[in-house]
C-alpha cells in the first residue's frame, strides 16, 4: 500500500474487488448540468421526460458513470491510480433516487507497466445499467525504494 492507503501494483492480484456506493440525488442532477452544460430536458424537465419512452427524467449517464471514478479512486486501487482509460456501455436508465453500486474488478495486471486492467460496472436494485473496462496507472513500492536509495546515494555523495 501507498502513503495514502492506495493499493500499489504489487498488491493486486487478477479478481480482487471492490464497490463503491452512492443515491443520485435531485441535487447531483441540477449540480451536474451545471457543470458540464448538459441541460438535456431528459434530466431536467419533468413535463418533457414524461413524453419520452423513459416515461421519466433519468440522470445523466456520465453522472451516472462517475461512481466508477469513485471506486477507483476510493475503493480499488484507491488514492494515488491514475485513470488513462475507460469504456463504458449504457444499458439502462438510472433514475433521482436510484441508488448506483459501482463494482469494479481486477481484469489484468501489468506489473512492468504499471498498469491493471479493471471491469467496471454499475447496478440499480439488482439490474446492471452499465457495463465497461478501464485502464489505470498505479505506483509501485519497488520503484519508489529504488528512487529513494538513489536519493539517498545521491545525497551523501553531496
Amino acid at each position: 500500500m501507498n502513503d495514502l492507503n492506495g493499493y500499489d501494483i504489487e498488491d493486486l492480484h487478477v479478481g480482487m474487488s471492490a464497490t463503491f456506493s452512492k443515491t443520485i440525488t435531485e441535487a447531483d442532477i441540477v449540480l451536474f448540468a451545471g457543470v458540464s452544460g448538459d441541460c438535456n430536458a431528459i434530466h431536467i424537465n419533468e413535463e418533457y421526460a414524461a413524453t419520452t419512452a423513459f416515461k421519466g427524467r433519468i440522470a445523466h449517464g456520465f453522472l451516472s458513470a462517475s461512481v466508477i471514478s469513485a471506486a477507483v479512486a476510493n475503493r480499488l486501487p484507491g488514492p494515488g491510480a491514475i485513470y488513462m482509460d475507460q469504456h463504458l456501455k449504457f444499458l439502462a436508465p438510472v433514475r433521482p433516487g436510484d441508488t448506483v453500486h459501482a463494482t469494479v474488478k481486477v481484469r489484468e495486471v501489468i506489473a512492468e507497466r504499471g498498469r491493471v486492467v479493471l471491469q467496471t460496472t454499475c447496478s440499480v436494485k439488482g439490474v446492471m445499467v452499465i457495463d465497461g473496462e478501464a485502464l489505470v496507472k498505479v505506483d509501485s513500492s519497488a520503484r519508489r525504494a529504488v528512487k529513494a536509495a538513489a536519493l539517498s546515494a545521491a545525497q551523501a555523495i553531496a
